[in-house]
């Protein structure tokens, strides 16, 4: 990595360029805070605003030359009202029953991951982790972070795993993983619906469901939620 630029106070260290995952005609970039930086869960939730996430114990933001498709969406959990194709999803998984386990390691849970990912990104290096590269990816020591199941009724069926943060201010959605035989079920958007309710009862504020590009079919269900906000060079820009 080579050393990027300050932002209040916080060095960022920039990588180098790599194909985009999404983009494939274009390069991609990222900074990352500082990794001798001691985060805080207050600390995160300001960055969140600033369109960072989280990877493993990392803190990171696009910083692709020239473009600027991906932006953060967050949705404003006390304005949010489901669509007809939330109400729908709602009732198909009516025998669905969320359970948050809190920061727990599960071998159930590993095993899910590996079905999931060998699914939906095969040969792209997710499907060779392993139970530590798993679990470094989703967690971080300074973070609280939060495993809500998905189990099926009755019986107790594990069909997917919702890993969120908490900030204290905000819930942030890090990863969804699930049966990929169900995948006619819609447990993604499920997962972020019961992750708005979750929120309301906290009463925090945002949802982050992380980077939206416009036009990209495996990120056009985010902004399905509406209302939400999109971080762009002008700042956060409510949806219409």
């Amino acid at each position: 990595m080579t050393e990027a630029r300050s932002t209040r106070r916080i060095r960022l260290f920039g990588t180098g360029y790599r194909p985009c995952p999404y983009l494939h005609d274009r390069p991609s970039q990222f900074d990352f805070v500082d990794p001798r930086l001691s985060p805080t869960p207050a600390l995160y939730d300001e960055l969140l605003a600033q369109g960072f996430r989280r990877g493993g114990e990392h803190i990171y933001r696009t910083a692709c030359p020239g473009c600027h498709a991906c932006q953060s969406l967050r949705i404003p959990v006390a304005d949010f009202r489901p669509r007809r194709r939330h109400r729908r999803c709602l009732r198909d998984n009516a025998d669905i029953e969320p359970v948050n386990v809190g920061f727990r390691y599960r071998p159930e849970h590993f095993d899910l991951y590996s079905r999931y990912v060998t699914a939906r990104h095969p040969g792209g290096g997710m499907d060779e982790a392993d139970p530590d590269l798993y679990w470094q990816y989703l967690t971080a020591s300074w973070c609280p972070t939060e495993f809500i199941e998905l189990r099926r009724r009755p019986g107790g069926e594990l069909l997917g795993v919702a890993v969120t943060d908490d900030t204290g201010g905000a819930l942030s959605a890090v990863y969804t993983f699930y049966e990929p035989d169900a995948v006619r079920r819609g447990l993604g958007t499920l997962a972020i619906l019961l992750q708005i309710e979750e929120a309301r009862r906290r009463r925090r504020e945002w949802l982050y469901l992380g980077y939206w590009i416009a036009g990209c079919p495996g990120m056009d269900y985010k902004s399905s939620f509406r209302p939400h906000e999109r971080l762009s060079s002008e700042g956060w820009i409510p949806s219409d």
